[in-house]
């Protein structure tokens, strides 16, 4: 991931309020989950002691779009379509709460689909928890903004992938370029009125065969509009070949090299750690506890919050096996094998 562009006062703001959180208790959880990672890198088998310090909970897996790599956008998900519920978030920062540091509420689908989705917000801000999410900004209304404002979110990343209706589509099919320019100038406006600053709004520009030629044009659009902060990404490709339409030409835009069998592959060494599986996870819309967000199927659970607590999943032995198998031999589990984590190649 690279930054394209940014207000510097306003993302030293934000990076101070991402650290907020970790008063002592927090602090001592983040140092007991550096010690465990740590002797697990160090070949031990250390059973996790310490709770996460990042959640990611998805509120729907609904979603207007058909985006081509999203299995939202292409409704292949053998997990069921829902709703989560207001009471089952309560119920989990009620447990993990004392020691989050981040909550994301975003997994897969359209967040602002979902009618209480301001709820969700304060209850992680009710815990002190820096709390952010992503839209694909189709639901950014003035009215919209003004309680999204209110409800205390932290950060906002809005996909914008492209600076023309035609390459915007390409990606975000059944979206429209002028709906997200004009939610964010709404959310602008509105946080403007409220004078607290919040939420940090971010453009997020994945970065594909039809866009990539725009990435100068995205850098000044951000900069016309107003947003904080615009961040680069490349694509997750789930069967890159020769002529796949989303393949950018320059390597350093994309994951995937090809090699000389003529086969493609994800630029990646795979070492057997990963920091973000260690420190979070995942509980999609129904309470199932997923280790990692390329679990979109929820192929990995863990166990069910509300038919188990949080602590019997996370400290289980089920769990443990699985994190063992992360640092022993990551590259046998399948949903590692498209993934970019520790692979540094983002230009």
């Amino acid at each position: 991931m690279q930054n394209g562009w940014h207000k510097g006062n306003r993302v030293i703001w934000d990076r101070w309020r991402r650290i907020q959180p970790l008063n002592v208790k927090r602090i001592r959880n983040a140092w007991a989950l550096q010690r465990g990672y740590r002797a697990m890198q160090h070949s031990k088998i250390a059973p996790q002691k310490a709770w996460p310090m990042s959640l990611s909970v998805e509120p729907t897996t609904s979603c207007n779009l058909r985006c081509p790599e999203c299995p939202s956008g292409l409704r292949s998900f053998t997990r069921p379509t829902g709703m989560l519920q207001t009471e089952m978030l309560a119920d989990l920062m009620n447990e993990v709460g004392p020691h989050l540091a981040y909550l994301n509420l975003y997994f897969q689908g359209e967040p602002y689909l979902h009618k209480g989705m301001d709820e969700l917000v304060r209850l992680g801000r009710k815990h002190g928890v820096y709390t952010s999410t992503s839209t694909n900004a189709h639901f950014l209304r003035p009215e919209r903004c003004e309680a999204i404002v209110q409800s205390g979110l932290n950060r906002l990343i809005i996909s914008i992938d492209g600076t023309t209706q035609e390459t915007y589509e390409s990606y975000r099919v059944g979206g429209q370029l002028d709906k997200v320019v004009e939610g964010t100038e709404n959310m602008l406006r509105a946080r403007k009125r409220a004078k607290h600053g919040l939420p940090h709004v971010v453009w997020q520009f994945l970065v594909v065969g039809p866009n990539e030629h725009q990435l100068s044009d995205i850098k000044a659009m951000a900069k016309r509009v107003g947003v904080d902060e615009l961040v680069v990404k490349t694509a997750q490709l789930d069967s890159p070949v020769d002529g796949h339409p989303l393949l950018t030409k320059d390597p350093n835009l994309r994951r995937y090299d090809r090699n000389s069998n003529g086969k493609w592959s994800i630029r990646n060494t795979f070492r057997d750690e990963c920091w973000r599986m260690w420190q979070g996870c995942v509980m999609t819309w129904d309470g199932r506890i997923v280790p990692c967000c390329f679990d979109k199927d929820a192929e990995h659970a863990m166990g069910t919050f509300g038919e188990q607590s949080f602590n019997s999943i996370w400290f289980s032995a089920k769990y443990d096996a699985f994190r063992a198998q992360i640092f022993h031999a990551r590259s046998s589990v399948e949903m590692c094998q498209n993934c970019s984590e520790g692979s540094h190649v983002y230009a």
